[in-house]
């Protein structure tokens, strides 16, 4: 990293455009609220009597508020783009929120009051950019946000992609009489300031000084192949009194988000890098200097925060570890990293999710133990104290230990999100084998409770349906050695002696786990009398650092390998009939799908490919810029490791494929371009192999709309059903 400010660059994606829409006003009109409906990712407000959350009970995932302890809930935006991340304003003004036009892989910031009012796009306006939340600043003034450049050549009306300018949306018929058409009220270009709106702030507020805008802090030297879609930090004012401030750009970079700021505005905390290489920065705002850079584990985005005078920083980190702890950074005045150590670990156990309190006096900790999660809140050492003990309990210079950590009960088996709640409360995103995802509220440093709004367990299923099924864990032994795991559910019905039809279930990432949570896929499988085992293949999260980077480079040989080795385990166990077998899986997971019944022809009947790559070169020519340089560090270089991309791209052995092929794609998907589907399928027919293509409309990577998603499990369960029938 260099500082830009001797080293130009070219200029950084355009700063955030705001554009006012029409307000949200409460209405059901048009949705038909579903019983087995899902909540998470809440954002509490200040007081905690209020969650802000994500819903799916109208369809597709919306922006719904809801009292902490009451079934009084209200929908936000009644728009069909589906919403990815929430955040509610420290000063309780403003909820922040992203969206994805058109179900597409771009996103969207946008901001909306509490009551429903004075909505707006703060970022993604443009075609083909995409826009994501960082966090807000401790007076709630303005919110981080990360924009990438638009993507050359998408045309204004190109379908999943938000229009060009000048912008214009067409609101819902309801909208038009009250309120009528958004226009755009002004733009920023590559290298002006952004958009200025003269909108009247609220009273009594304490903004954030915002520094004029300057060079970005540094750039790292963009590689051949690699160019393109620069990423840029800044922090904006959603009332639009004020124009963006440029905080730090990567014009070849892979992550870039603003995980914390310090109160007083001078030290920036963001995270960058590709997937295995991430570290956090701590960068200072008056020079555009780093003053220090820590690693950091992959998984959950929101890796830690400073203390409330910014002399600590508390970090969910790997660094010089094989498991994830949470660990200390002391700061100097300038944000040099004094002194590091950790202060709370467990053995062999990821420390998956972090949450600091504003106050910095304590936190909550979610552990990831064999893929379930245990919580405790831990009391934090003063920041103004110099820690001298291993870890919490130890004593402080002289001052009573710390309190022992306080396990925090919980109804199910993993906790997706932890949002502090007021003073002491907190919002709990769960999920569980038996249930639907749902928020959960902890009043008082009491126990979590179900929020009324959250489907009941006993609502996982329609009426008539048979009830979820509990997992078992199993253990499995690679052919090298290494130790794999996964979850394997019975169909109803089946007995101890029978040997079953079984789909071999594989998810993304690389870096994703199996959890044992209630998926509506298996379910479905289940219901057709498909058995399903979900392994953790070598590169999965949950088993340590070296497990996640054991299958890098020429290591994916193994993990295709460890595919037919968790089929062979399930079937010597005698739970699965060796010779109905399926296999299945999802990006990745798609593309370990493919490779399988390319490399192991002779053990799979039928395979389902979602959203899988089946080349490499192809994927890294026609995937975003970001992804393409973050897979790089997992996969191999497009131009130095071309051969052995090419080794491991399952189109390179396509006269192996004997069984039929199912692949699924959104229209959208934009991280894999549907054409790594159609070129699997197309070569698979012009080789007299049955196989087809399911291509969902107004979707992407992932599939969000309710009708979508049954269609595809469906039409997966029945294919599968059909191939391994007999």
């Amino acid at each position: 990293m260099v500082d830009q400010r001797s080293d130009p660059v070219a200029p950084p994606p355009a700063a955030p455009q705001a554009v006012v829409l029409p307000d949200a006003h409460d209405t059901r009109e048009g949705h038909s609220p579903v019983t087995a409906h899902g909540c998470w990712y809440p954002s509490a407000d200040p007081t905690g009597g209020r969650v802000a959350f994500i819903c799916n009970r109208g369809g597709v995932p919306q922006l719904w508020t809801g009292a902490a302890d009451g079934d009084d809930v209200h929908l936000l935006d009644t728009g069909t783009d589906p919403v990815i991340e929430v955040s509610w304003s420290p000063d309780g003004r403003w909820i922040a929120y992203t969206t994805a036009p058109g179900g597409g892989e771009h996103t969207r910031v946008l901001c909306v009051r509490p009551d429903g009012g004075d909505r707006r796009i703060l970022a993604g306006a443009l075609a083909g950019s995409t826009a994501y939340l960082g966090r807000w600043t401790r007076d709630g003034s303005a919110i981080a946000i990360t924009t990438t450049d638009p993507l050359v050549g998408l045309s204004a009306t190109e379908p999943g992609t938000a229009p060009a300018e000048p912008y214009q949306e067409v609101p819902p018929g309801e909208w038009i009489s009250r309120d009528g058409r958004a226009v755009l009220l002004g733009g920023a270009h590559h290298g002006e300031v952004g958009t200025v709106l003269l909108h009247t702030g609220l009273p009594g507020a304490v903004p954030t000084v915002l520094r004029p805008p300057r060079p970005a802090p540094y750039e790292i030297a963009p590689e051949p192949h690699l160019t393109g879609g620069g990423l840029a930090a800044y922090l904006a004012d959603p009332s639009g009194v004020r124009p963006p401030e440029l905080l730090a750009t990567e014009p070849a970079g892979a992550t870039l988000r603003v995980c914390d700021t310090t109160s007083d505005g001078r030290l920036v905390l963001l995270l960058r890098g590709p997937r295995g290489r991430r570290e956090a920065v701590v960068l200072r705002t008056d020079s555009g200097e780093t003053a220090c850079t820590v690693p950091v584990a992959d998984g959950d985005p929101w890796i830690g925060r400073f203390s409330p005078d910014g002399r600590t920083l508390y970090l969910r980190s790997d660094a010089d570890r094989e498991f994830a702890a949470l660990v200390t950074a002391e700061l100097g005045p300038d944000g040099h990293c004094r002194h590091r150590q950790v202060i709370a670990q467990r053995d062999c156990v990821d420390l998956e999710l972090l949450s600091v309190r504003d106050d910095g006096r304590s936190a909550v900790l979610a552990w990831n133990v064999r893929g379930r999660s245990e919580l405790e809140v831990v009391s934090l050492p003063a920041s103004r104290r110099r820690r001298t003990g291993a870890g919490i309990g130890a004593e402080v210079d002289g001052s009573p230990p710390e309190p022992a950590p306080r396990p925090l009960p919980l109804p199910h088996e993993v906790v997706t999100r932890i949002s502090p709640a007021g003073p002491v409360g907190l919002a709990l995103a769960v999920s569980g084998s038996v249930r639907r995802p749902g928020v959960w509220h902890a009043a008082d440093g009491g126990s979590p409770v179900r929020t009324p709004w959250s489907s009941r367990d006993e609502d996982a299923v329609a009426p008539g349906r048979p009830p979820p099924q509990r997992p078992e864990h199993l253990r499995v032994r690679a052919r090298d050695g290494l130790e794999l795991g996964g979850w394997y559910y019975r169909a109803p019905g089946g007995g101890a002696d029978l040997h079953a039809p079984c789909v071999v279930h594989l998810h993304g990432g690389p870096e994703q786990q199996e959890r044992p949570v209630f998926d509506p896929l298996y379910h479905e499988l289940l219901g057709h009398g498909l058995d399903v085992f979900a392994p953790d293949v070598r590169g999965s999260l949950g088993a340590g650092r070296s497990f996640v980077n054991a299958d890098l480079g020429a290591g994916r040989f193994a993990a295709i390998d460890d595919v037919a080795d968790c089929a062979a385990h399930v079937v010597a166990l005698g739970l699965a009939d060796p010779r109905r077998l399926a296999v299945m899986g999802h990006s990745y997971g798609g593309y370990l799908t493919l490779a399988s019944l390319v490399w192991h022809p002779e053990l799979f009947r039928t395979g389902v490919s979602v959203c899988g790559m089946s080349d490499f070169l192809t994927f890294f020519a026609g995937t975003e810029p970001w992804i393409a340089r973050s897979a790089a560090a997992k996969y191999g270089h497009p131009e130095r490791d071309r051969d052995l991309l090419h080794a491991l791209s399952p189109m390179s052995r396509i006269d192996a494929l004997r069984v039929p092929l199912l692949a699924v794609h959104g229209e959208h998907d934009t991280n894999v371009p549907p054409g790594e589907s159609e070129q699997m399928v197309l070569a698979a027919r012009q080789r007299g192999i049955p196989a087809e293509l399911l291509v969902l409309p107004n979707e992407g990577h992932e599939f969000r709309n309710t009708r979508n998603r049954v269609l595809f499990r469906r039409t997966a369960a029945a294919w599968i059903e059909r191939h391994l029938a007999g």
